[in-house]
């Protein structure tokens, strides 16, 4: 039996979970359970974890699965647990497994631009093994190969994969894959700014592009980078 706020901690990381792909900070969880401090979230997740409705995943932050959820709750959400019998996960859809532990499969749908943009890409080329972490949630992920150097203040290198989740939504600041005008696809910032969608580079030798909202199509956010050296 879960306490009140035992159950509200765990529909809220699971709303998130699948609104976002990732869970929620802890800050984010003391504010929506109106709590003073984060100690008292810190005891609520242990407490969860104790009885095995979540699992926290070492040396990663904000690390947590879902393993199963009380029967009044995943009958409210419609929850389907991701983890199974052997911390097995199982894959979103477009990844197929791999035997290798926690590891999915992902299609490379081609090179994207960091820089200016190609033309878009939509034929896999080959598949990439990903940590199976990075591709929480149940939405399905792909993976992009970079061209470019518009991205490098962020962390993104050219010759460098972007695992990405298809979403047709973004918030401001997320980096994602942009479709303009339906023939150009390009990593980009995404903002809104007076009525229009600003896609910007994080390196000064490029331009902010500003665009009508009917130009650009959002193909999915970032989630996590692999970097071959």
């Amino acid at each position: 039996m879960l306490t009140r706020k035992q159950l509200e901690l765990l529909e809220f990381i699971q709303k998130r979970m699948d609104r976002d792909g990732v869970p929620p900070s802890f800050d984010e969880m003391k504010d929506a359970l109106d709590l003073r401090s984060k100690s008292g979230i810190h005891r609520l997740i242990t407490a969860l974890e104790e009885r095995g409705f979540i699992r926290r995943l070492a040396h990663r932050a904000r690390a947590i699965e879902i393993v199963k959820l009380p029967e009044a709750l995943e009958k409210k959400t419609g929850f389907a647990p991701r983890v199974i019998e052997g911390d097995k996960v199982d894959p979103p859809r477009g990844a197929l497994a791999v035997e290798a532990a926690g590891a999915l499969e992902l299609p490379v749908m081609g090179r994207i631009a960091a820089g200016v943009p190609i033309e878009a890409i939509s034929e896999v080329s080959h598949h990439v093994a990903v940590p199976g972490s990075m591709v929480s949630g149940r939405a399905e992920h792909y993976a992009l190969e970079v061209k470019g150097d518009s991205m490098i203040e962020a962390g993104i290198n050219d010759g460098d994969v972007v695992v990405i989740r298809t979403q047709s939504t973004a918030d401001n600041g997320d980096i994602v894959v942009a479709l303009v005008e339906d023939h150009e696809a390009t990593l980009k910032r995404f903002y809104r700014r007076n009525g229009m969608i600003a896609l910007e580079a994080a390196n000064p030798a490029y331009e902010t592009r500003l665009l009508r909202d009917d130009q650009v199509k959002v193909q999915g956010r970032l989630v996590g980078l692999i970097r071959s050296y």
